[in-house]
C-alpha cells in the first residue's frame, strides 16, 4: 500500500500553507485545497513502471510523474490493478486534463495533451469528489520558475 495524507481544506474552508515536500503534492482550487502523498516518478525507468501491481492506495496518496519538459504524453493501465483518476498539468503546474477512472489493465493509449509535465495519479474517482477541474493548480518542488502555485 501507498502512503497517506490529509485533506486539508474543503469548499468554504480556511487554507493554510502546506509547506511544500518532495512527497506531498498540494492541489489548490474552488473546491479549496487538498494534499497528497505522493512517490515521485522523475526518470524513465520509474515512469514506465508506474502504479504497477499496486493492489490498493489510501485515499489521499499518489505517484507524481515528472518530465524534464513539456511533451506529449500518453499513458495506459497495462499491469495496473486499480482505478487512477490522471491529472495532467503544464510546466506552471495547472491542470490541463482529467482522465477520471482509467480501467484498470486496459492497454488503451490515455493521451494527456501536448505540453504535458507533471502528471499525478491518484484513486480513481477523486477528482470528481474533490471536485477538480481544469485551471486548478499543483504544488510541489519539482515545478519550477513561473509555477502557478510556487513553493515558499
Amino acid at each position: 500500500m501507498i502512503g497517506w495524507a490529509l485533506l486539508l481544506t474543503g469548499v468554504g474552508g480556511t487554507a493554510w500553507a502546506a509547506d511544500c515536500a518532495e512527497d506531498r503534492v498540494t492541489l489548490r482550487g474552488s473546491f479549496g485545497e487538498a494534499s497528497f502523498t505522493v512517490v515521485v516518478a522523475d526518470d524513465a525507468a520509474e515512469r514506465a513502471q508506474g502504479l504497477m501491481h499496486v493492489e490498493e492506495m489510501d485515499p489521499f496518496s499518489g505517484m507524481l510523474f515528472v518530465y524534464e519538459e513539456p511533451q506529449p504524453v500518453a499513458f495506459w493501465m497495462e499491469n495496473t490493478l486499480i482505478p487512477l483518476d490522471m491529472i495532467f498539468a503544464d510546466a506552471t503546474g495547472t491542470i490541463t486534463r482529467i482522465h477520471a477512472d482509467a480501467v484498470p489493465l486496459d492497454r488503451t493509449p490515455i493521451p494527456g495533451g501536448d505540453a504535458v509535465q507533471f502528471v499525478l495519479e491518484i484513486n480513481g474517482g477523486m477528482a470528481a469528489r474533490l471536485g477538480l477541474a481544469v485551471g486548478d493548480t499543483l504544488q510541489h518542488p519539482a515545478i519550477g520558475p513561473g509555477a502557478a502555485d510556487p513553493c515558499g
